[in-house]
């Protein structure tokens, strides 16, 4: 061993270390207590899965839930950087809704997903466009939020009723369990519409889905409504708004995790929270299902083909 390595090893405590080049501190600190998950084992779940989930939440502005003294102390959302960031948890100009330009996080790397968690951070919520086209999204999102009295059978049946009425709008989606109680339905896009004509389409896909049968849904967000009903919640495409990354871990009792799903395997899970960090070795050897769907463009036959739908 180098003098210089053999320093490095005689400087770091017992509860310090580096996981994927980057040095994380109080590694043995539990943050979820729960199921005993330490942040060291937090930052080696962004290591582990850092490749797979930078080809969806890399170059997206992003909001980070933190919680610095683990789920038993304080939790706050931040998007924007502060002091003790690292390097690798980059900033970008946004030109927010008052017309003031404020600085976004993003991350392009493996290194700043580590980098938040070092910060604390368990969630990561990422935009609908990435920083180079950041008035072009690239991904629109269905959060399906069900009244808390519904069996996830339900959640299921609605998954794919916004499926099918997206493909009858001639869309490809696929599903994400989000790790807390609901399923996203997500379509990848070519980056060819503003947020207005997105944010559009997703409000009437949704308010009609909820015309066509409402027993199943509502697009309204108010508690009394969603009673037996699945809120189909289409907020999610505003300028600004964000989703749960994929493969991010939840702040939630459990540390469940994020993880999209095929469409076959969605029949056959049990519940939306059912996946681990001590699961992601086994989901990373097989295909991503949301590099499935081809993207497509909200053009005009989408706009046609939505209105089609809407009056059958």
């Amino acid at each position: 061993m180098s003098a210089k390595a053999e320093a490095e090893t005689d400087s770091e405590s017992d509860d310090e270390r580096k996981i994927g080049g980057v040095r994380v501190s109080s590694v043995g600190r539990v943050v979820y207590p729960e199921v005993g998950l330490t942040k060291g084992e937090v930052a080696e779940h962004y290591a582990r899965v850092g490749e797979r989930m930078l080809t969806h939440a890399a170059d997206h502005p992003l909001s980070l839930l933190r919680c610095p003294d683990g789920m038993s102390g304080d939790c706050f959302f931040q998007k924007h950087a502060g002091k003790g960031f690292p390097g690798a948890v980059k900033t970008m100009p946004v030109k927010e809704k008052d017309g003031n330009v404020e600085d976004y996080m993003y991350v392009s790397t493996r290194e700043g997903l580590i980098g938040a968690a070092q910060m604390g951070a368990l969630e990561f919520h990422i935009w609908g466009a990435a920083r180079d086209r950041i008035e072009r999204p690239d991904r629109l999102v269905f959060d399906l939020d069900p009244d808390e009295r519904l069996d996830f059978n339900r959640v299921k049946a609605a998954a794919g009723q916004v499926r099918d009425g997206l493909e009858a709008c001639g869309l490809q989606s696929a599903a994400m369990v989000t790790g807390g109680k609901g399923i996203h339905v997500v379509v990848p896009l070519r980056r060819i519409s503003g947020w207005d004509r997105v944010k559009d389409f997703a409000r009437t896909f949704a308010q009609t889905l909820a015309a066509r049968d409402p027993d199943a849904f509502t697009a309204t967000m108010s508690k009394s409504k969603r009673k037996g009903r699945v809120f189909i919640d289409w907020l999610r495409n505003e300028r600004g708004a964000t989703a749960i990354a994929p493969y991010s871990l939840r702040a939630r009792r459990g540390a469940a995790v994020a993880v999209p799903v095929s469409w076959e395997e969605l029949a056959d899970l049990a519940r939306p929270d059912g996946f681990h960090a001590g699961d992601m070795e086994a989901r990373l050897s097989l295909p991503c299902p949301l590099r499935g769907p081809k993207a497509r463009g909200i053009g005009k036959g989408v706009i046609e083909a939505l209105e089609d739908w809407s009056k059958s």
